[in-house]
């Protein structure tokens, strides 16, 4: 059985959730935004120097490239590595050990680009455990919410059925009745 509690899943969750796409609140808006978020998940020790602004386009990048890759979980026939994030990951310093009974990703360095690659290596540690295709964003437009899918059978497709899903089988109901009337 997979664990649904997956420490890395639920970090990279509240990474992409950062942004709030319906709201237009993001957590990330500035350098010091960035480096607060990570302090504030454990990813950076507290009093680490501010982010930069070519730091934080690249967390932009790697956010961005994660939603994609989510929104992608929906159709395993999709691309596993949307471009975007293809992007961020290759600017991220990291490498791999095999130090233990597995191989790993190791973040290189100190600062924010290591807490940036803190969030890569969980996506190996979310792969590890069976949740990466787990994580999926809401298929609402208007939401795009990442959330962990712990249905029996992997098919949830929105944050909230009481919400984003009840919103989009209003509207087919409504244009299937338009169209009925027509």
């Amino acid at each position: 059985m997979t664990e649904t509690r997956s420490g890395a899943a639920l970090l990279l969750r509240d990474f992409v959730n950062s942004l709030d796409v319906e709201c237009d609140a993001d957590e990330l808006a500035t350098p010091a935004k960035l480096t607060e978020w990570l302090v504030g998940h454990g990813l950076l020790p507290p009093g680490s120097p501010t982010a930069d602004e070519r730091v934080l386009a690249m967390a932009i990048g790697l956010r961005e490239g994660l939603r994609e890759a989510m929104h992608n979980h929906h159709a395993p026939s999709a691309d596993p590595l949307p471009p975007e994030l293809d992007a961020a990951l290759a600017k991220l310093p990291l490498r791999v050990t095999i130090t233990g009974p597995h191989p790993a990703l190791v973040p290189l360095g100190t600062g924010v680009p290591a807490a940036l690659a803190r969030l890569a290596a969980a996506i190996m540690e979310a792969s590890a455990d069976g949740t990466w295709t787990r994580l999926k964003v809401c298929l609402e437009s208007t939401c795009r919410w990442a959330f962990l899918d712990t249905s029996k059978n992997h098919s949830r497709n929105w944050c909230s059925m009481r919400v984003c899903g009840n919103r989009t089988k209003t509207r087919a109901y409504r244009a299937r009745s338009r169209l009925s009337q027509s």
